[in-house]
């Protein structure tokens, strides 16, 4: 920060410290020197910057007898004038132009400041004594400013920090889904805008082409610039994209007219950080706070805090990551379970259950008997066949992964079904089929459910897509079965070589 003391310099004896270093006046001891002790006690006592000031100003005029005193400070980062407190001169006025006496409000021999003294009352000179004064309450000006300004960097440093805190807290609350990780994307872009006073907060990820695009956005315009902003993204071959990807922060002071922009975008706005979301050296994307054209720019510590915010927030959606991969893990681990236990309990006393019942069956002497058993071992193999089915659903990757083609047949025939599909699968599905032919696939199955009555259909009709199958021309293909074991409607069949999109179809 500018104008700050150095550690070493405690801010209570600065005054007494600074009265000290200055140079005695030629002229011997300063009239008003009493009253000066009881000024610089006011000032020295209060928080209130503005309130302070008027106080130095307003002893100004009493101790040295001048008509007019203004004290006019830089702003936060040096430039330009940010604050102007005059005491004889109409509100609003600008330092008087020909000011008599002008003395330099510093802290610690870096200037922040001027302190104008204009006309005395008598018509005098200003002395060596006034100068003296002047300087004092100069001194003064530059403690109250320094202190006002540690002050406000210390409530901005524990906003920053607890919103910080308020997203990691909001980020660990409920993670799991991708809904959840859009909405932490969200939090990080909403608090992130509101730390920084801005008019649009944004989170951007890698995009799938390259560069980076929005995912998330928090803005006080309108719908359209919303809608307009998930449509934008950053390319590849921006200088804004290589400074992030190093993890570099961009700062600009005018986005709008900043020939690194690109976006259409930034026509709305004026001060904007880009910040990257790194974390174990890894960039993550990137948090984009902008405020409007013509608002002031950023400071030097805002620019520090939201740099540190966005590197927490990274962190934090780190976290929220392992934290979902960690649960998913614990799914996958008990469908994994289940699907065994299925396999080797529940399949194989299925199994031990039809070979007793096929060993009664060709015992049996009554041709009933022999017919309700032989239904009875038809019942257990599709029975087995559907926990088959229900294992290879279990196995299946994550719902937000794009799925295989088994998962695709499942959930086709599943949702004709009824949700009791009997499918059955032979041969590496995934390995064997091409996606061109996977979707013609789907198609003929979507067809050849509705060739054999879908939706009124009879709860055992089977599906089996079979990639070893050899075609009638001696080619391997797959071919898809479609039939109800009642014969209740006939079989549809479709059939495609591997590799290949021509064969006969349904």
């Amino acid at each position: 920060m500018r104008c700050a003391l150095k550690p070493s310099d405690p801010a209570g004896d600065l005054p007494e410290r600074t009265a000290q270093r200055l140079p005695a006046p030629a002229g011997g001891p300063v009239s008003g020197l009493p009253q000066l002790g009881e000024e610089r006690g006011a000032v020295g006592s209060d928080h209130d910057l503005r309130r302070a000031l008027d106080r130095v100003a307003e002893a100004a005029v009493s101790l040295t007898g001048a008509r007019r005193a203004a004290v006019a400070l830089h702003d936060v980062d040096g430039g330009g004038t940010g604050e102007l407190i005059t005491h004889g001169l109409s509100p609003g006025a600008q330092p008087p132009a020909a000011a008599s006496l002008e003395v330099p409000i510093q802290v610690e021999g870096e200037v922040c400041g001027t302190l104008y003294l204009a006309g005395k009352g008598d018509g005098e000179e200003f002395g060596d004594g006034d100068r003296h004064l002047a300087r004092v309450l100069a001194a003064e000006a530059g403690l109250a400013l320094n202190n006002a300004r540690m002050h406000a960097a210390a409530r901005q440093r524990r906003r920053w920090i607890e919103g910080a805190a308020s997203v990691t807290t909001a980020l660990l609350a409920e993670p799991g889904t991708r809904s959840s990780a859009t909405h932490a994307l969200t939090v990080v872009a909403e608090q992130g805008r509101e730390l920084a006073e801005a008019a649009t907060g944004a989170v951007l990820l890698p995009h799938a082409e390259g560069g980076m695009e929005v995912v998330a956005i928090s803005t006080v315009l309108s719908e359209d610039v919303r809608t307009e902003a998930f449509r934008g993204w950053i390319p590849p071959a921006s200088p804004v994209l290589h400074q992030l990807d190093a993890g570099l922060a961009v700062f600009s002071d005018d986005f709008a007219a900043d020939p690194r922009s690109v976006s259409p975008l930034s026509r709305h706005y004026g001060p904007t950080m880009l910040l990257p979301l790194r974390s174990n050296g890894r960039v993550l994307g990137a948090l984009a706070l902008c405020r409007m054209s013509g608002d002031r720019r950023f400071s030097h510590t805002e620019r520090t805090l939201g740099t540190q915010f966005a590197a927490q927030a990274a962190v934090a959606l780190m976290l929220v990551d392992r934290h979902r991969d960690r649960e998913r893990l614990a799914v996958f681990e008990d469908r994994d379970r289940i699907a065994r236990d299925l396999h080797d309990l529940v399949i194989q006393r299925l199994f031990a259950t039809g070979m007793l019942l096929e060993t009664a069956r060709r015992k049996a002497l009554l041709p009933e008997v022999r017919e309700g058993l032989g239904e009875a071992i038809d019942e257990l193999d599709a029975t087995i066949q559907e926990i088959r089915t229900a294992i290879i659903a279990l196995q299946q990757g994550p719902s937000e992964a794009p799925p295989g083609l088994r998962t695709r047949v499942l959930r086709a025939a599943g949702a004709a079904l009824g949700g009791r599909p009997s499918v059955q699968f032979v041969g590496p599905v995934d390995a064997r089929i091409d996606e061109r032919t996977g979707r013609e696939l789907l198609a003929a199955l979507d067809r050849a459910l509705t060739a054999v009555g879908a939706p009124s259909l009879p709860p055992r009709v089977s599906v089996v897509v079979d990639t070893t199958a050899t075609l009638p021309d001696g080619r391997p293909g797959v071919r898809l079965t479609v039939r109800s074991p009642d014969g209740s409607h006939p079989p549809v069949t479709w059939e495609r070589p591997l590799g290949g999109h021509s064969g006969p179809g349904i």
